[in-house]
């Protein structure tokens, strides 16, 4: 199982991410959180315990 510690360098690297986004011109920003969407989709598709 995940350690504590773990999920919280994932959550801090994902706040960090939209830090980053939402720092960005706006017409940037929409291909920006689609690059994100399509990161965090694979990698819940990837997780052990999702249903197949």
């Amino acid at each position: 199982m995940d350690e504590p510690r773990e999920r919280e360098d994932e959550t801090g690297d994902l706040l960090s991410t939209l830090e980053v986004i939402e720092a960005q011109p706006l017409e940037s920003r929409a291909a920006a959180y689609d690059t994100l969407h399509d990161t965090l989709a694979r990698r819940l598709e990837a997780s052990p315990g999702s249903p197949s």
